[in-house]
């Protein structure tokens, strides 16, 4: 086999680890008890993984701890294979940017953009023409039945409407690590299903996907289930 084809292989092997916690200590003080403490696992391609626990555990932190947004008092996050910890924080960016997609509990839209704009201003931020921006991004509102106009304001639109504008801003690179925070916690049933198999869907292309839920439905969802 060439190198050629050996690279496309490994880029399709189910079992390729995306994403490596290695050891993991935070605490948000330096005195503090830890919220982590020598915390390790590994995630893989084609895999949806859902972080459970009680209130309090850390699984939010974990995830930001997962999505280079913090950075662990001990231990290493590991990217396709690649230590993060004694990165410059610009390089930890542009590690989030080529590899990572995120969804929050909130959607955390912009209010002064469209629905549109909203959706496409992670891809330009990564070079993306802004014709292909739109179109993928109108494929993707269309796909999970948004049902607004793409020029309507996210104060204009319903709580679920806007987790599934959230998760189209998240897909639109195709990104090969999906992190969720809570992304059913504040939706009615039917925009919660739409939402998880989304998320699932995506992992079937290949990527690695973590929801951080306290719902038994989602986590049942899911290829397998860490608890905290």
């Amino acid at each position: 086999m060439n190198e050629q084809l050996e690279a496309a292989a490994a880029d399709h092997n189910p079992s390729r680890v995306l994403l490596e916690a290695q050891d993991l200590t935070f605490a948000y003080r330096a005195n503090a008890h830890p919220i982590l403490e020598g915390w390790s696992a590994k995630f893989l391609s084609g895999t949806t993984t859902a972080l459970t626990g009680p209130s309090g555990r850390g699984k939010s932190t974990l995830l930001y701890l997962l999505g280079l947004m913090l950075r662990p008092a001990a231990g290493d996050i590991l990217v396709d294979g690649r230590a993060t910890t004694g990165l410059r924080d610009v390089q930890n960016a542009q590690i989030r940017a080529g590899y990572f997609g995120f969804v929050f509990q909130d959607a955390a839209l912009d209010p002064s953009r469209t629905v549109l704009d909203n959706v496409t201003e992670s891809s330009l931020y990564r070079g993306t023409d802004r014709k292909k921006a739109a179109v993928r991004a109108r494929d993707l509102l269309e796909r999970f039945n948004v049902g607004v106009p793409p020029a309507r304001r996210p104060g204009q639109v319903s709580g679920g409407q806007a987790q599934r504008i959230a998760l189209c801003r998240a897909l639109i690179h195709e990104p090969q690590i999906l992190l969720a925070d809570e992304p059913t916690g504040n939706l009615d049933p039917e925009s919660s299903a739409v939402v998880v198999e989304g998320m699932i869907s995506h992992s079937r292309t290949g990527a690695a996907v973590v929801i951080v839920t306290h719902s038994p439905e989602v986590a049942a969802a899911c290829d397998r289930e860490i608890r905290l």
